[in-house]
């Protein structure tokens, strides 16, 4: 004689029904861990912004729109090579840090919307003309960037203002305007560059 499994198979069914039920519950409290761990570590990150020395937030490189890049920040070995390369070119090295820390930020492989590439952020057309092969090779990029800014600088008879606007918006349109141009992007460059460097100098009370 067979076993009447008509009580069990209700019973089975019965859990099943209650599992269902409780199952959406424990997934919905997972969740709701997960997002109080996310916002625990938001809030834990930005009070640790908020207790910064207010000198050190000043001195945190600004953030590049457009980096689509690992982060990599100022604490490469390709730093040792900023001294003599800036000595070689006749360039400051405070005035190079500066512009390492408005271009990229420090990240060696920063790509612009724009397409510019590296610690220096050369376009590949200025790359090509100043001898650089890989962008990305920080020291190639170092020496790059040294030496148009070198250029630059030659070319306006060691105008700082007009260096650096060229850097950033290009010659031509510095040639154009007489001067910096009327761009928001290019005259907040300027003015942050200008900023760190003479931070970076002792220059800045």
């Amino acid at each position: 004689m067979r076993p009447n499994l008509s009580g069990v198979s209700r019973v089975m069914g019965r859990i099943e029904e209650i599992e269902r039920k409780i199952r959406p519950q424990k997934d919905e409290d997972v969740l709701d861990k997960k997002k109080d761990r996310f916002v625990d570590v938001l809030e834990t990150a930005e009070e640790k912004e908020r207790k910064l020395p207010e000198k050190e937030k000043k001195t945190r490189h600004p953030v590049v729109p457009g980096i689509v890049s690992p982060v990599r920040t100022m604490s490469g070995g390709w730093e040792d090579h900023i001294a003599p390369l800036a000595a070689k070119y006749g360039v400051e090295e405070a005035l190079v840090r500066a512009v390492i820390r408005m271009e990229s930020g420090g990240q060696t492989m920063a790509v612009s919307p724009k397409g510019a590439m590296g610690l220096m952020q050369l376009m590949p057309e200025t790359a090509g003309m100043l001898g650089v092969d890989d962008p990305f090779d920080p020291v190639q990029n170092l020496e790059g960037g040294i030496k148009y800014l070198s250029q630059l600088s030659d070319k306006y008879q060691g105008d700082l203002v007009k260096a650096l606007a060229a850097y950033n918006a290009g010659p031509g349109r510095v040639d154009s305007y007489g001067g910096v141009p009327p761009f928001a992007e290019t005259q907040r460059y300027v003015k942050n560059v200008l900023s760190m460097y003479r931070k970076n100098s002792g220059s800045d009370d």
